[in-house]
């Protein structure tokens, strides 16, 4: 491996990892099985924060009022 492919993996590894922390944080306080999105977000990028975004965030969005 090349010193450039290290660095890639690197920041692709921490990419999905922030992702994943975000989505269990945020999950966590929307009382949405927390588990289960830190641990699909920790699969790829970016597909699990569009799936969380449209399953999670938009729902709770209209339930409270809140306009986007």
């Amino acid at each position: 491996m090349t010193q450039t492919e290290i660095v890639i993996m690197v920041a692709a590894y921490l990419i999905v990892l922030a992702q994943g922390i975000f989505l269990f944080i945020d999950a966590k306080k929307r009382n949405r099985m927390a588990w289960v999105w830190g641990i699909v977000g920790l699969i790829q990028a970016p597909m699990p924060l569009i799936c969380y975004y449209f399953f999670v965030i938009r729902p709770d969005r209209k339930k409270r009022g809140i306009k986007q």
